[in-house]
């Protein structure tokens, strides 16, 4: 509603992706293709680089019904294809038929990044087995006013602007939503130093600085709207665990109690595995984890500025368009 796609989003071009997995050993067991994790000056694996997740627009959270009784490793390449295509042409079935402002019907293509995807995988959750994810507790608590949900109050009333959604106040998608495939603004940028690791989004242009020192947090807060980061490093994998989130931007509709713990590890040249895991046992029965790879795209492919709030009228204009209405309702009641 008060979020529209950037023009960036029209002339953006489509990364494909690697293939995620190195290559395998050779019938006579010899040594898998030669290729080690770069190292920075100071010695840490280097991960840094622009990264993109285009191509896993449309992957699923969770295992599709439709394939229930299967585990990733069941679905062959053949499969996979075929489910992508499915995909696809139900996304560009469910654009083309969209009207937009003065009932325009504009090609997927000039609408997302990407229109033609081709995801790595049948669904993300690789813990539980069964690719669901467990099932809330009977406590689990509603999402607080003013979550981070894009069009969180659609019919309102509109009253001020605290009745909008985080995400279409342009101040946060969160994490992980940020670094989350959504048609648009799927670059992220990794910068490495000794002491820390900066992780940028192009989505809503933010930016996490993760701390490798092994400093402590205090465990009632203070809380941020990404939380607090601490990282480490164990073996070749970058491991960030965050927790003291807002409650309204608590990761998938957890509590502030949740803690969420991130892997970066570096597959090849050009893939990196991000997987996630949530643990709240105030919200979820287990923890759980999902997978998603993401692809360092070329030097021509930078980040571009956000720029949100840039020319936008939309938060003025409902507001206006609110008390509009109730002084007309008011008129007629009389």
């Amino acid at each position: 509603m008060i979020r529209y796609f950037s023009l960036v989003a029209v002339v953006a071009a489509i990364v494909g992706l690697s293939d995620l997995v190195q290559a395998p050993l050779d019938a006579q067991g010899g040594a898998a293709h030669a290729w080690s994790v770069p190292r920075t000056p100071w010695g840490h694996p280097d991960l840094q680089g622009t990264y993109s997740n285009d191509d896993e627009t449309g992957t699923p959270m969770e295992r599709p019904r439709e394939l229930d009784g299967k585990t990733l490793e069941d679905i062959t390449p053949q499969e996979l294809q075929k489910i992508v295509k499915e995909r696809n042409d139900r996304f560009v079935e469910g654009v083309s038929g969209e009207e937009f402002a003065g009932g325009l019907r504009p090609p997927a293509h000039l609408i997302f990044d990407t229109f033609d995807r081709k995801n790595k995988r049948a669904w993300l959750v690789v813990d539980p087995p069964d690719g669901r994810i467990p099932r809330r507790t009977d406590v689990a608590p509603r999402r607080p006013r003013g979550g981070i949900s894009t069009n969180a109050n659609p019919k309102g009333p509109f009253n001020s602007w605290l009745d909008m959604g985080l995400y279409d106040r342009c101040i946060t998608r969160g994490i992980p939503a940020s670094m989350m495939p959504a048609g648009y603004g799927s670059r992220y940028d990794i910068t490495q130093s000794p002491d820390s690791v900066v992780i940028r989004y192009e989505m809503i242009h933010e930016a996490r600085v993760i701390p490798l020192d092994g400093r402590s947090r205090a465990a009632q807060g203070p809380r941020k709207y990404l939380g607090d980061a601490r990282g480490r490093w164990e073996g070749d994998t970058l491991v960030v665990e965050t927790t003291n989130f807002l409650p309204e931007t608590a990761p998938q509709g957890a509590t502030e109690q949740v803690k969420m713990i991130e892997r970066f590890t570096a597959l090849s040249a050009d893939v990196v595995e991000w997987r996630v895991t949530f643990e709240d046992a105030n919200t979820w029965t287990r923890p759980w984890t999902f997978s998603m790879p993401l692809t360092k795209v070329d030097r021509t492919q930078q980040m571009f500025e956000y720029a949100c709030h840039e020319g936008n009228l939309a938060m003025r204009n409902i507001l206006s368009a609110q008390r509009a209405e109730e002084k007309a309702a008011a008129g007629a009641a009389k």
